[in-house]
């Protein structure tokens, strides 16, 4: 699963998750709602028509309301009638005197389900008769509503059909939005991606989203176009710096191994012929550092001895000049074990080389160098540790986070220009491999890739 189609799946989890959200937040303000109502006595809101028709009993003959009933009526503002069956009101509490006292079967029949002149109705059926009780018009809406059985359920059911279908289009449309975003941006981000990487793209510019598209080509366009610049640059001026390069150095060494010089001229010749060889050092690094960034450099990789390799690269140091400072040594962590590493020779020997000059030149006051080669079942190790001053906590850290490699060297008139570190980590990428650097015990600098065998 690539970015991108990760980046939708969460996408598409998250908007599920806001659905769901969305439903649980609703119900929960439902049953808040429901529960306010509950305590503000909703649930006793209902006038209990039963109870009161208790209260309503027959004394010497008559109909008489206790005390409670006529609480209730008053909390209420309320007031009730009995009718008898013949229509005739019997007993009346608080009835308004525009309402008639005989009622028609008919009028009985409306105002049970309706309305009586505006007042909403409540009905009870006693053994003397019905009784009737009327609120204030507006206080209570009331209303009828009736279907036939075998209609009741294809009802639910077609309102359950129907809210499952809104559910289902609402997925289906965010869905074919998604995937209509999707279509547009994937272009996109796989543009971004080409152009962290330097590599050329080229995006169609129509739909929705074509003014991006547009600037992305004009930067990509122009991005590739400045490094291509810098890069020819760079491989000009390595070339051309070649031949006057190897005219200072011809006639420094010249000048210098002339008896018939004065001292001072010939050691100055000396000063002359050692800064040359940085500067053509530093050349040769800036040449290949380009060539590795923008992958100009040809990766040759073919069957490898790492210990083999290790120790030709020291035996040209030992043989070169080491100094007496410092200490170079070799050694394997499994003795006579054959290694076999799948890689470029001419890379791995410049990454070696870089290792033990970056000790070197650290550590003016001397060091002991240990060039360390091990494996594993799959990988190849090339350990380089010295006993020198080692790195600050801040400079691990930004070594090991693969940000901008800083100087790590002390305020010295040959202060490094970085370039070796760099390539270092640049070589230990194109051979898919992994690097860490971190300080020896009891002090010094440890530095350690790790290289698939068979990458």
């Amino acid at each position: 699963m690539n970015a991108v189609e990760r980046f939708f799946r969460r996408y598409i989890l998250s908007t599920v998750g806001i659905l769901v959200l969305f439903f649980t937040v609703n119900l929960l303000l439902l049953g808040t709602f429901a529960l306010i109502l509950y305590l503000n006595g909703a649930a006793d809101s209902s006038f209990p028509t039963e109870e009161f028709s208790g209260h309503i009993v027959l004394q010497n003959g008559e109909l008489t309301a206790d005390t409670s009933a006529q609480e209730l009526l008053q909390h209420a503002k309320a007031w009730a009638m009995i009718l008898r069956d013949d229509g005739k009101v019997i007993w009346e509490e608080g009835l308004p005197e525009e309402l008639p006292r005989q009622y028609s079967i008919t009028d009985v029949a409306l105002f049970s389900r309706w309305y009586l002149n505006d007042y909403p109705i409540h009905i009870w059926k006693r053994t003397d008769g019905l009784l009737v009780i009327g609120f204030p018009p507006g206080s209570v809406i009331q209303f009828y509503s009736s279907t036939q059985s075998r209609y009741a359920l294809p009802s639910l059911t077609g309102i359950a059909v129907i809210f499952v279908i809104n559910i289902l289009l609402m997925i289906y449309l965010f869905l074919r939005n998604v995937r209509r975003i999707e279509r547009a941006i994937e272009p996109i981000l796989e543009g971004i991606h080409s152009l962290s990487q330097g590599k050329a793209f080229r995006l169609e510019e129509k739909g929705d989203l074509a003014e991006i598209n547009a600037s992305l080509n004009r930067t990509g366009e122009y991005l590739i176009k400045k490094d291509n610049t810098r890069a020819e640059w760079i491989r000009g001026v390595s070339h051309d710096i070649r031949t006057p390069l190897s005219m200072i150095l011809g006639y420094a060494s010249e000048m210098e191994d002339t008896p018939s010089l004065p001292q001072t001229t010939r050691k100055q010749a000396g000063i002359i012929r050692t800064q040359g060889e940085k500067l053509t050092e530093l050349v040769t690094d800036l040449n290949l550092t380009t060539k590795l960034e923008y992958s100009l450099q040809p990766i040759k990789k073919q069957p490898v001895n790492p210990v083999e390799l290790a120790r030709q690269v020291v035996s040209e140091f030992l043989n070169n000049g080491l100094g007496e400072a410092c200490e170079l040594e070799i050694s394997e962590e499994h003795p006579g074990k054959a290694i076999l590493l799948y890689a470029d020779d001419a890379l791995l020997r410049r990454m070696l080389s870089n290792l033990i000059r970056n000790s070197i030149l650290h550590n003016a006051e001397g060091c002991r160098i240990t060039v360390l080669i091990g494996s594993t079942d799959n990988c190849c190790t090339f350990t380089v540790s010295d006993t020198g001053t080692g790195l600050s906590e801040s400079q691990l850290q930004s070594l090991n986070s693969g940000h901008a490699i800083p100087s790590t060297c002390k305020e010295t008139n040959n202060a490094d220009h970085g370039l070796g570190l760099k390539i270092v980590r640049q070589i230990v990428k194109v051979h898919q491999g992994e690097i860490h650097f971190s300080n020896n015990a009891p002090h010094g600098l440890c530095v350690e890739i790790r290289i698939t065998r068979y990458a």
